[in-house]
């Protein structure tokens, strides 16, 4: 099933490459045929996944390069279930997104947006960590591409994409002698995340595999200050692009952090908590100041992506049942919310012709679906009781406040709510509400295809916010083997 969902895009991005060059309607409903096909399996895994149980499910090993003890190991736990339905989700819509916007070149872009989608899969699936690496290198040309080609600023978008390589690769290295450090001091030596997991690496292995894993996976989340790639790879992306670059492409990075830094790691990352907390602070709140400034409106929503993963390292550095189930959560449903305001930002810029916050206002009655879905978007991302977002800042906070040494921090941390708060409303307030600004009085609403994948997930948010559990009973077994390897001395470290 794992398989499946991984290489269904990589057989679209195939057929697609096989349609006639001037085939306009081909690549989109290929690219969409494939992308809900992965969608659906990945909900059938969702649905029959054995929340009481213990360990990965769906797995598919088989030994792959004997001499190396190389395999071909996928499954899912609590971790990355929640990442595999996210993917394929937001790839489904974000092919959706881009059913109007995109006018030229159809068959690569179709195509490349499929092969994003394998890498990602295949990173959040693999429990090899040369698996892992390799899957993680995917991604890299097919993103560099679709900014290079589709951004909408020709002057700019080559030294957006060359800047997201360039972080990414010298991430990508660093993460390389990480995982080298773990196979070549592990007996037999093994790439097997699973046996490694149960295994006691010395304190000194650790911390220097510890140090450039956490490197690599901090300039995806991104953490300050190795965030600056963002902004432009964001501003310079297809609205599509942005979705999963701030939907998948950074949990990637925290994901990571999980999978190989925590549970393979942990005496390291007890040794370095009071480090992440800090570094959790400094997100929270920088990315919210910056985001309150900022007059282009997809600035602003990039910015609030390093703020709102600032709190999935908080929820790290506490190292308790709550703030790290609170962190898994606040991966899903930033992604869905961000992804959201993503799609809105273009589809106000497709309307208005302009990002620039200074130049809207006024535009509620003339574009009153975008303005519904703006509005509901913003309480959720400012963390309004009801909407997922809440669920996930609220776990993370009680979490880190009851773990030792951790009270100063959550309150810096929960200071950057208030930050969210006025940035959001008063966009909201500037964009659409007030008087009409010149230029603005003719504008159209979002109508059609345009509103189902806001529809969908609008309804994500709700769900999630009301039922929780669909996750949290997903996530909670998930940390627990990172709970369990944690163990008491974490107070010590603490302190």
């Amino acid at each position: 099933m794992l398989s499946a969902i991984i290489f269904l895009p990589l057989i679209g991005a195939v057929v697609i490459a096989l349609l006639p060059r001037d085939s306009v309607r081909g690549p989109k409903w290929v690219a969409a045929l494939f992308s809900a096909a992965s969608l659906v399996v990945s909900l059938v895994m969702f649905y029959q996944y054995n929340r009481a149980a213990d360990g990965p499910q769906f797995v598919e090993r088989y030994l792959w390069m004997p001499t190396l003890n190389i395999q071909y190991y996928l499954g899912v736990d609590g971790l990355n279930l929640p990442m595999v339905v996210l993917t394929t989700l937001l790839t489904f819509l974000a092919i959706l997104g881009s059913w109007n916007p995109i006018k030229f070149r159809l068959k690569e872009y179709y195509a490349l947006l499929l092969l994003l989608e394998l890498g990602i899969l295949g990173v959040f699936s693999s429990l090899d960590m040369l698996m892992f690496f390799l899957f993680w290198e995917v991604e890299l040309i097919p993103m560099y591409l679709l900014i290079s080609i589709w951004g909408p600023a020709p002057e700019r978008r080559e030294y957006a994409a060359l800047k997201f390589v360039l972080y990414t690769v010298f991430g990508s290295a660093l993460m390389l002698v990480g995982i080298l450090t773990l196979y070549f001091n592990s007996t037999p030596h093994t790439f097997d995340m699973m046996v490694l997991r149960q295994s006691s690496l010395p304190a000194i292995v650790q911390t220097i595999a510890f140090i450039f894993l956490f490197v690599a996976f901090a300039i995806k989340l991104p953490v300050f200050p190795l965030h600056t790639w963002l902004p432009w790879a964001h501003v310079e992306a297809p609205t599509a692009v942005s979705v999963l670059l701030a939907g998948v492409l950074l949990k990637m990075g925290g994901y990571g952090m999980f999978r190989l830094c925590y549970s393979l790691l942990p005496d390291a990352a007890k040794q370095f908590a009071i480090v992440i907390a800090v570094l959790a602070v400094i997100n929270i709140l920088y990315g919210a100041i910056v985001s309150m400034v900022q007059d282009d409106l997809k600035k602003l929503v990039a910015f609030s992506s390093v703020s709102h993963m600032g709190y999935v390292l908080l929820g790290l550095a506490a190292m308790n049942h709550l703030s790290l189930s609170g962190a898994a959560l606040q991966m899903f449903t930033h992604g869905t919310i961000t992804g959201l305001m993503f799609l809105l930002v273009g589809g106000v810029y497709e309307k208005t012709h302009t990002r620039s916050i200074a130049r809207m206002g006024g535009l509620a009655p003339m574009m009153p679906w975008l303005a519904i879905f703006w509005v509901m978007a913003g309480l959720a991302s400012l963390g309004l009781p009801g909407m997922s977002g809440f669920v996930a800042e609220f776990l993370v906070f009680l979490g880190a406040y009851q773990a030792p040494g951790m009270a100063v921090y959550t309150v810096l941390g929960a200071a950057g709510i208030v930050v969210t708060a006025a940035y959001i409303l008063w966009m909201l307030q500037r964009v659409f509400f007030g008087p009409v600004k010149s230029g603005m009085e003719h504008v159209q609403d979002a109508k059609g295809l345009d509103l189902v994948p806001l529809f969908v997930l609008m309804a994500v948010v709700l769900l999630v916010g009301i039922y929780p559990a669909i996750l949290t009973d997903i996530i909670g077994p998930g940390v627990e083997p990172i709970i369990n390897k944690i163990g008491p001395a974490m107070a010590v470290a603490l302190r």
